[in-house]
């Protein structure tokens, strides 16, 4: 199985594919966090039919994707931003951070089990939660302007 590991952004998320047995870096592509760019990821991530996605913080920047992936069917785990943090600084030394470098530390993560945690996909009480958090939000910029 590979591990795919990503590193989101606001605009932009970086996925590098690693191998678990060896911790080896296979490929890594970056996009632009777009709909049609999570298809192209996507279909990038196909050369690999046995695979498992690591996203980093998958319920903050990495939520819109983990969905989108989630409602395709992929097993996804979050790995918290701390864990990747001490990945990279184990392996490379504390200076040496990338986004390909960060993608990669989520995928080791994810290979050693020991901070990943398995995401299931929303069900509707979740997605009603987040309209309405939105909704009020809404609400709050109307009524201070």
């Amino acid at each position: 199985m590979m591990l795919i590991g990503i590193d989101p952004h606001k605009s932009t998320h970086t996925a590098t594919a690693v191998s678990p047995e060896t911790n080896r870096d296979h490929a890594s592509i970056r996009i632009d966090a777009t709909l049609q760019e999570y298809q192209r990821m996507l279909d990038w991530a196909r050369q690999w039919p046995s695979r498992r996605w690591a996203v980093e913080n998958a319920r903050g920047l990495g939520h819109h994707l983990t969905s989108w992936l989630l409602a395709w069917g992929e097993q996804v785990v979050d790995v918290p931003p701390s864990a990747t943090a001490r990945v990279r600084q184990l392996s490379r030394g504390a200076g040496c951070k990338n986004d390909r470098i960060d993608a990669a530390a989520a995928a080791c993560v994810a290979a050693l089990q020991g901070d990943a945690r398995q995401v299931q996909p929303e069900n509707s009480a979740d997605a009603l939660r987040c309209w309405t958090n939105d909704a009020a939000t809404s609400h709050r910029r109307e009524t201070a302007r």
